[in-house]
């Protein structure tokens, strides 16, 4: 991983189950053990963890390739490669 460009662990999106009114760390740099959540492998880089609040309870779709323009969902980003 470079300082400028994270380490995308899958290039497919996350699937996940929030709950509203709960917040998410999404993993930014795509070291996490944790996909696609912060487990704090950042440390040390210019990484941070995005938040992300649940609006409502259900299935959102967390960026898995790490190039999203809409952090920290997936844009679809993945397949333009």
């Amino acid at each position: 991983m470079s300082e400028r460009q994270p380490e995308p662990p899958q290039t497919a999106p996350y699937e996940a189950a929030v709950e509203e009114g709960r917040n998410y760390w999404w993993c930014s740099c795509g070291r996490s053990a944790k996909q696609p959540f912060c487990d704090g492998a950042h440390q040390g880089t210019a990484f941070s963890p995005v938040k992300y609040t649940a609006h409502t309870t259900g299935t959102v779709w967390f960026c898995g390739c790490k190039r999203t323009a809409a952090p920290p969902l997936c844009d679809g980003t993945h397949k333009k490669a």
